[in-house]
Formats: structure tokens, sequence, C-alpha cells
């Protein structure tokens, strides 16, 4: 989809606020309500905006802590990858899972409540999952900066 000034304007207001208005949204982006209508389902419909959600504070639900993990497989064949993939994906703590070039196969961020907590997904779930050969965990301290807003250029 080709899209021009207002379109991306309209995508970064809904991903400041998602619960804008279509009024609202109108209003911001300079456009009559119809038209602001139009464009935002013409970017639903085309797959720019895939999809609406809440955002929970992890501090609020106990899940304080942030752990990136670094993960070797023991084989790289595309049967290993899937399986693998096939079971991270049913780890609730994994928010995120990255296949990756360079000295480790998979980078994941998951989300516990403390360093207890990490210990039982590590021996419950990381150290049962398929073909691994190596796990590296690291904690971080503090968050620096977290978006989940893209830069519309």
């Amino acid at each position: 989809m080709k899209m021009d000034s207002t379109d991306r304007a309209i995508l970064s207001f809904l991903q400041e606020e998602a619960r804008l208005s279509n009024v609202q949204l109108a209003e911001r982006v300079h456009l009559s309500e119809s038209a602001c209508l139009r464009r935002v389902k013409a970017l639903e419909k085309s797959g720019v905006i895939a999809g609406y959600a809440a955002l929970v504070d992890p501090i609020k639900v106990g899940l304080p802590s942030i752990v990136v993990v670094h993960l070797t497989l023991q084989r790289q064949d595309q049967t290993d990858l899937e399986t693998f993939e096939d079971a991270v994906r049913l780890i609730p703590e994994v928010m995120e899972c990255y296949l990756m070039t360079g000295e480790f196969d998979y980078l994941l961020r998951i989300v516990v409540a403390d360093t207890s907590d990490f210990e039982r997904v590590h021996r419950q779930r990381l150290a049962q999952l398929p073909g691994v050969a190596r796990i590296q965990s690291s904690f971080a301290l503090r968050t620096v900066r977290k978006t989940t807003a893209l830069p519309v250029r």
C-alpha cells in the first residue's frame, strides 16, 4: 500500500493512543470524519494496521523483571528449528523470540517476577526445549527506552 503523509500521521497518532475516537483522529490529521475512517479502514484492510492491543504494565501484574536469553541449538536444520520454535511459542513468559545470525541461534525476551521465578522458567521450560545445547541469560537492570511505536516515515 502506498502511503502519504496523512496516512503516516494517522499511524503515528494511533500508535500513541489507539483508543482515539474517529472524531478526535480526524481533527488531528485535518480530515473529515468519513475520509479519516476510510483511510483507517484501508490501513487495516491492507494489513498496515495489524491489530489493536492493550499495553499492560508488567510491574502492576507482578512481572517486573526482564531476562534476555541467548540460546544455541545442537543442530540448525529446518526440522530442528521448527520443532524448537513450536515449543518456545508455548512458553507464556517468552514475550519475543528471534532467530539470529552470529554466535547464538535465538534471542528471547522473557518476563518474570524475580530470580526465583526465572529459575523455575529456566528449569521447567527453557532447559526442556528440544535441541538446546547452551543457554545464556542476562537480567535487565533498568529499562532505558521501551516503545511499541514504529518510526513511520
